[in-house]
């Protein structure tokens, strides 16, 4: 950690601290929440008394100013308005009776901009990426899915999924969040990768597989940006490797369902491209609405791709 910002984290340093982090500096940011730890813990101790649930809240609130530091306008108040997540995120706990049910993003507008592009808007997003590389898959898929995905967000749609119970993916979420806040720490001085061109080549990746499907070179895309041994999974069921998504493309294609990219969230280790399904007029019913492929990588090669289909509404409930 650089010892020249130090000094400003004593008491009427917040404004510097606000201002450096709003502007990209790790330190910080990290600076910043260390500071006021103890009155976020507070809060999050009174409402909801110790235990995990506090922890959470902490945690959460935690990614929440990371996101949003750039909205503080007033620095000298940064104190309060980190008091005041961490307060109504116990609040929204508070109203789920039921613990399966996650707690609402409490920096997502229904008109607004969605969690990525927060991050890719920020000047932070490299350090929190860097910071989830450090986390295992089991820990880093929920993670990522719960606060960058734009469809695969509530606790039920993570566990079908990754084809475990709700309870365990909030037990995952629980501890990947806990360790993505030492992961942070830890690389906080360290040189980030640019994840705003990783992103978007991500996306220009995503539309050029599309094209080469319908091109009838989806094979040679596979040949060459796949592992041999890539494996295709439904939740934790493997239905093959590359040959099978290589049929299971061509038989979409021949039946006249397309598929258009709507958002993509890129890691180095996973990356998540989530995609419309357009039917054919004549078969509106053909595939579900949308689905997100889940892309574990290796040395920039997918070498496990798990697909979620998002489920269709019922024709009633549209009414």
């Amino acid at each position: 950690m650089r010892r020249d910002l130090s000094p400003v984290a004593e008491p009427g340093g917040d404004v510097a601290l606000t201002r450096a982090a709003q502007a990209g500096d790790v330190v910080a940011m990290g600076l910043l929440l260390e500071t006021h730890q103890p009155g976020m813990r507070a809060v999050a101790l009174s409402i909801l008394g110790p235990g995990p649930d506090a922890d959470d809240a902490v945690q959460n609130a935690a990614l929440t100013a990371l996101r949003r530091i750039g909205d503080v306008r007033d620095p000298a108040a940064v104190g309060a308005w980190l008091r005041m997540i961490v307060r109504n995120a116990c609040r929204s706990f508070l109203r789920t009776s039921s613990h399966t049910v996650p707690l609402d993003d409490l920096t997502r507008i229904a008109a607004g901009p969605g969690p990525e592009e927060i991050l890719e808007g920020h000047a932070l997003r490299d350090w929190i990426w860097e910071a989830m590389e450090e986390l295992s898959p089991t820990l880093r898929v929920p993670l990522v899915l719960r606060h960058f995905s734009s469809r695969v967000t509530s606790y039920e749609e993570i566990a079908r999924a990754c084809a475990v119970p709700v309870g365990t993916i909030r037990s995952r979420l629980s501890q990947g969040r806990a360790k993505l806040a030492e992961a942070l720490a830890a690389t906080a001085a360290g040189a980030h990768s640019d994840a705003a061109r990783r992103t978007s080549a991500s996306w220009e990746e995503a539309h050029d597989t599309l094209a080469a499907a319908e091109r009838g070179d989806f094979g040679k895309v596979l040949a060459e940006r796949w592992s041999p041994g890539a494996a295709l999974m439904q939740g934790d069921i493997r239905l093959g490797g590359t040959d099978t998504l290589l049929l299971g493309m061509e038989a979409d294609l021949t039946a006249g369902v397309r598929q258009r990219p709507v958002h993509v969230a890129a890691g180095k280790a996973l990356t998540v491209w989530e995609m419309d399904l357009i039917n054919p007029p004549d078969n509106p019913d053909h595939c579900p609405p949308a689905v997100a492929w889940i892309m574990t990588l290796a040395a920039g090669r997918v070498e496990r791709l798990r697909l979620y289909h998002q489920a269709r509404v019922p024709r009633s409930a549209m009414v």
